[in-house]
Parts: C-alpha cells; structure tokens; sequence
C-alpha cells in the first residue's frame, strides 16, 4: 500500500477546503448583521419606554425624577439679576429659609456675576432672619474670606457677632460664644468705625465684656470660697486688666486686697486698696478694704514694686469710650441695623453691671 494511503484517516478529507477560512468570517459578518437589525427593531420601543417614563414623571405618577429636573436646572439656570430678585422678594415675603437658598443659587450658578458677591452676604443674613445660625455663621464667614475690606463686609462682621451674642449664657457657664461675639464686635468697630452697624457694636461690647467679667468673678469666688487664694487672685487680675471699664472691677480690686492679706503680701494688698480708694472713694467695696487693712496696722499705699503699679498706667473704670464717627447709612439694598431680630439673648440672667453688696465680704 503506498505511503501516503496509510497515514490517511478515514472518514476525513486529507486537505480542507481552501475557501473555509472565508467561510466563517462571511458567518460572523452575517451573524453581526442579524444582532444590529434587532437592535434597529428594538430601538423605537425604548424610545416609546422613555418617553412614557418622562411623561408619567411630568405628571408626578413616578418617583425618582428630581435628579433629572434638577440637572436640567443646574444646565439651564435664570439669569442671576432674575434670581437675586426673586430671593429678594421671598425675603420679603418672610420666607427667610428659600430666600436663603435661592441666594446661594446665584453664587453657585453664577459666581462671576456682580449679584453674586451680595448674593453671599444676603444668604447669612437670610439665615439670620430664620434662626438658623451655624448657617449664618458660615455663609458670613465666607464672605469675609473671599472678600475682605468691602463695605459689604461689615454686615457679614455684624451677622457673625450677633449669632455668637445670641448664644451668650449665664456667667456660671461657658464663655465661648461671649469672647467670640466680642472679638467680632472690635473687628467691626475698628475696621468700620463709619459702618451703620458700629453703634450697635459699642453697646454690645461693652455688655460682651461685663459678662466675661462676671464669669471671671464667679470663677474667682469659687476659688477662694476653697481656700485656693492663688487661683483666685488670677481671676481677679484678669478682671482689673482686661475689664477695668466694667462695674466688677471694683469688688475685683478688694478681693485683691483680700486674697493678698491672706497669703501676707501686704504690698500688693495696699496697692489695691490704694487704687480702689482713688477711683471709688464712696464704695462700699473700699470702706471694707480699708477697714481690713487697718485691723493690721496698714493703709492704702501705691507701691512702685507691686503688680497693679507695673501693669496698669490708668485706670478709669467706668468711664466713655470714645465716641465714633457718625454712621453713615447703608449700601442701597443691605439691611439696616434695626432690621435685624433683636437679640434672644443675654436676658435678665445675664448681668449688665455689678451686683451691689448685700453681705459682708468673704473672709
């Protein structure tokens, strides 16, 4: 048998047909344009789906479709002078809460246009109006970030200050909020002395700084009501530096005089007497300071060596500030000062001067 009839398998052609490569890819090809006349065939059904879809959530039968109203929006917003009025008219309206979200609307939709800067400011003071105010606080915030010195940075200052002055409390209680609202209150009154809101700034500061006032006494008597003089007579320093224009610095200067007997230091004793004396002749804080030291041999005595000599060149208590400029009015369109809500607080708890002596000191 020849050689190549025995390597043959039978049942199979020796050779395959040359044209079978060709074969499969014209398969493929008809295979592939099977699946794309299904898809033409299936086409106009989803497009009949879609356009049912978008009527029903035309209609509202069908939930879900806030994202696309929403993108239509933000791809097609109003102009911002249309938007700017109608946040203006909500305010208006007392719809504190929209207006303030149609104004960050126009910053965040058109933050290039000249509304948008006002828009800002606007939306804290919006805010403000509805009670809202860690919103207010950071809408003003960012205001004053992104543009500092403007004339329109003054109200934001205003808007910050009077949310944290709103939040005071008691003089027993955390402070936070009081050294806030007063380090926003002397921003304002320096950089924007001719501000309309800087009148409204000096009487807030001055009942900002009584407060902590109070707050540093009630820590003071607690410290020394424990026999801690040394913790107390801190307190009571803070009170004279830093407050000396409030009502407490004069019960201040005789617990100084009081707390320093205790622990012998009889120059800082007299010093503070001396001061107390000068500057309150007629209290009754200094009648009981002088009593104290005479039941020691002492008196009132300025000693060049002591603490108050050292740290205070004059010391006034009570006395004016300086009286600022007239305030001019506001920008067209800025609320005034009395537009604001009045303060919620600090109510009657919170004092506004010094309590008057209803027993003997401590000691």
């Amino acid at each position: 048998m020849p050689r190549e009839t025995r390597n043959a398998r039978p049942g199979r052609s020796e050779a395959r047909p040359t044209g079978q490569a060709e074969g499969r890819k014209g398969v493929m090809a008809v295979g592939t344009g099977v699946r794309a006349r299904r898809a033409r065939r299936l086409l106009p059904r989803w497009a009949a789906v879609s356009l049912m879809v978008g009527q029903l959530c035309a209609a509202g039968l069908v939930s879900g479709c806030a994202s696309n109203s929403n993108a239509t929006k933000m791809l097609n917003p109003d102009p911002p002078a249309k938007m700017y009025a109608d946040a203006d008219a909500m305010l208006n309206r007392g719809s504190y809460t929209d207006a303030a979200k149609k104004f960050e609307d126009v910053d965040r939709d058109h933050p290039y246009a000249p509304e948008a800067r006002r828009a800002i400011v606007m939306a804290a003071y919006a805010y403000y109006k509805a009670g809202k105010l860690p919103e207010a606080i950071a809408s003003a915030t960012r205001y004053t970030s992104l543009h500092p010195g403007t004339k329109d940075a003054a109200l934001a200052h205003h808007i910050i200050a009077s949310a944290h002055f709103d939040e005071i409390k008691d003089p027993a209680r955390d402070q936070t909020s009081t050294r806030k609202a007063l380090a926003e209150l002397k921003v304002l009154r320096t950089r924007y002395p001719e501000s309309p809101y800087s009148r409204v700034a000096e009487n807030r500061i001055r009942l900002a700084e009584d407060t902590l006032a109070a707050a540093e006494m009630t820590v003071g008597r607690y410290y020394q009501e424990r026999n801690n003089p040394v913790a107390a007579i801190n307190r009571y320093k803070t009170v004279v530096s830093d407050y000396q224009t409030t009502a407490h610095v004069e019960e201040a200067l005789y617990r100084l005089v009081e707390t320093n007997m205790v622990l012998g230091i009889v120059t800082e004793a007299q010093s503070a007497a001396a001061v107390l004396g000068h500057n309150f002749p007629n209290s009754e804080w200094y009648k009981h300071a002088y009593a104290l030291l005479q039941s020691g041999g002492l008196s009132p005595q300025l000693n060049s060596g002591s603490w108050i000599s050292n740290t205070l060149k004059v010391l006034v208590p009570g006395s004016a500030p300086k009286p600022p400029p007239a305030p001019a009015q506001p920008a067209p369109g800025l609320p005034r000062p009395e537009d604001m809500p009045p303060p919620r607080v600090p109510g009657p708890d919170v004092p506004t001067a010094g309590k008057p002596l209803t027993k003997p000191p401590m000691g």
